[in-house]
């Protein structure tokens, strides 16, 4: 497998609280899908595959060309509808999958690519992530996930909380810190995402409210990059769609 081999599944559901039928949203004539889909075609992946477990999505994907596998309803996260698809499709352990979510239509082509070859070129990673500058204000704030890594770019922990914590604020290296704000976009190996269906929530997870300290519970190395490019704004409320419209140049 060389470094340009890897797979991109975009799980998708129709269900939301705060926002039913969300990836089906319009954003200038183009479902909201279609937009995730497209930035999907230009990072260059081999294999594209939406997993929904609506016919309404799913009709929409085919028809403007995707390739789509059905799921079934009852998946916690997107990350269990992953483990479902390569299944489905008998992909190879070492395939190299990156989850890219369906409300996500303002992610930059480049780092979907980025965090699929990080992946491919650390063997001893089982998964990869990014991470963004953060300003020391907004690191406070428990709604951005930080995350700390060691010398070799592994995370050592994911949290809402302030990480790491500033004993001494004078101390002069603190001036040169750089806090990390967690970007979910993810690349996994096949083997892992058949792997987590076996492991249970554990107590920092729930804590936490973030799957990731799952899989690191369980002894799985994440392996944490800076991005090349940062994403715009996410969708999870219709005010969110409104945001995302405006930065967006109707063709």
């Amino acid at each position: 497998m060389t470094v340009e081999e890897y797979k991109i599944v975009i799980p998708a559901r129709y269900e939301s609280s705060r926002f039913p039928g969300k990836p089906l949203a319009d954003i200038h004539g183009k479902p909201m899908i279609q937009r995730v889909y497209e930035a999907a075609l230009e990072a260059g992946a081999t294999d594209i595959v939406i997993a929904t477990d609506n016919d309404l999505i799913a009709l929409a994907a085919e028809e403007f060309g995707a390739s789509v596998c059905m799921t079934l309803e009852e998946h916690h996260s997107g990350t269990d509808r992953l483990s479902e698809v390569v299944d489905k499709l008998g992909w190879p352990d070492d395939t190299v999958v990156v989850n890219l979510q369906a409300d996500e239509p303002l992610t930059p082509p480049a780092i979907v690519t980025q965090v699929a070859v990080n992946l491919l070129k650390h063997p001893q990673a089982d998964c990869a992530t990014l991470y963004t500058g953060l300003s020391a204000e907004d690191a406070v704030d428990p709604h951005i996930v930080k995350v700390v890594t060691d010398v070799n770019g592994m995370a050592l922990y994911f949290s809402r909380s302030l990480i790491p914590y500033i004993r001494d604020p004078d101390h002069d290296p603190v001036s040169r810190l750089l806090f990390k704000r967690h970007l979910g976009l993810y690349a996994y190996r096949a083997g892992l995402l058949r792997s987590f269906r076996k492991m249970k929530p554990c107590e920092i997870e729930m804590a936490e409210k973030l799957e990731q300290l799952r899989l690191m519970f369980f002894g799985m190395r994440i392996h944490v990059d800076q991005a090349a490019a940062v994403p715009g704004h996410g969708v999870d409320t219709p005010a969110d769609l409104e945001r995302v419209k405006a930065s967006i140049i109707p063709a």
